[in-house]
């Protein structure tokens, strides 16, 4: 299956704050918050929507297309995805611009402040997917992760015109865009990817129920956090696929990606959906276990035991049969 990953491409700068963010806030006070926090920790990863889902997917084998753009900062980034197994010969290259940054703290209830700098990222909107299919010879899917919003309105309209099946995963972004543009994002996608939260945004601002929104996609996830995923879509029975067992939660940052490379992988191997995101949920619980988005690794036999113990010995058997052979 050939996948493009559109979406951002970014620095993050992951800090954790030894205390309680909500004990720091003063209800009667939001109007004029004004807060320093002193972290004791900083690490500088790795990142990016599109980046991070590139890289999960190539560790579970894939050749995924990585289509973004990117400063001329990014040439030691560009090494550690080839070298990992990512195709990073359609990433946009800027002439003025630095690669984007993500710079987020971490509190003790996991709870997160962000702020995301775009750079190069506003020149998503030049890139066109038709050398991409091109280049590949087709492609299978493309998935629109979080972006320049107009880059990924683009890609939206482009895969529409062309015939392309894509995915929409608005994230972050559904804060930037008005009801139209995130209606005109979704519209015919083949998987509508959000959390339980940007569902709810996405009802809101386009006014649309959750059957009209299901009359405009073929399948909808929705991740939910502790509570594992729900999947829902036109002619299909509703699944819930809890999350995997983990061993130590340490930074929830990227753990979503991780959900969407494991999600995507499965169903590149032709398995089922509720399949798919049981793989999604094992990588996203894999991310959940590191520092950093990109500082894990999936080792085969290991990822089969730990899907074993979370999804019994049938999922184990037909994952084994894909990741190993």
């Amino acid at each position: 299956m050939k996948i493009a990953v559109t979406g951002s491409i970014a620095t993050d700068h992951l800090m954790h704050f030894p205390g309680r963010f909500a004990e720091q806030l003063l209800p009667d006070q939001l109007h004029q918050v004004s807060l320093s926090f002193l972290v004791d920790e900083l690490e500088v990863r790795r990142g990016g929507v599109a980046a991070n889902i590139a890289f999960g997917m190539a560790q579970l084998g894939l050749s995924p297309m990585l289509v973004g753009a990117v400063g001329t900062d990014f040439t030691d980034y560009r090494g550690w995805l080839t070298r990992h197994g990512v195709d990073c010969d359609s990433v946009h290259v800027s002439e003025t611009a630095h690669t984007a940054r993500f710079v987020c703290t971490t509190d003790e209830d996991m709870c997160q402040i962000a702020s995301f700098y775009a750079g190069a990222m506003a020149e998503a909107r030049n890139i066109e997917l038709q050398p991409v299919a091109d280049r590949a010879g087709g492609l299978d899917l493309v998935l629109i992760g979080a972006n320049d919003p107009a880059g990924m309105l683009r890609h939206s309209d482009e895969c529409r015109q062309r015939g392309i099946p894509f995915a929409a995963d608005p994230s972050q972004q559904l804060a930037r865009m008005s009801g139209d543009d995130a209606r005109r994002l979704i519209e015919g996608a083949d998987y509508l990817l959000t959390n339980d939260y940007e569902k709810n945004l996405l009802e809101q601002k386009t006014g649309l129920s959750d059957d009209e929104i299901l009359d405009l996609v073929k399948v909808r996830v929705t991740t939910l956090g502790k509570d594992g995923a729900r999947i829902a879509g036109r002619g299909l029975e509703p699944v819930h696929v809890p999350v995997a067992k983990e061993i130590a939660a340490h930074d929830p940052t990227g753990v979503g990606d991780g959900f969407r490379a494991g999600f995507f992988a499965g169903l590149s191997w032709g398995l089922t959906l509720e399949r798919a995101a049981q793989i999604g949920s094992m990588v996203a619980t894999l991310v959940l276990e590191t520092i950093g988005t990109q500082e894990y690794t999936v080792e085969p036999e290991r990822f089969i035991a730990r899907l074993t113990e979370s999804y019994g010995e049938v999922c184990a058997k037909e994952v084994r049969a894909k990741l190993i052979g």
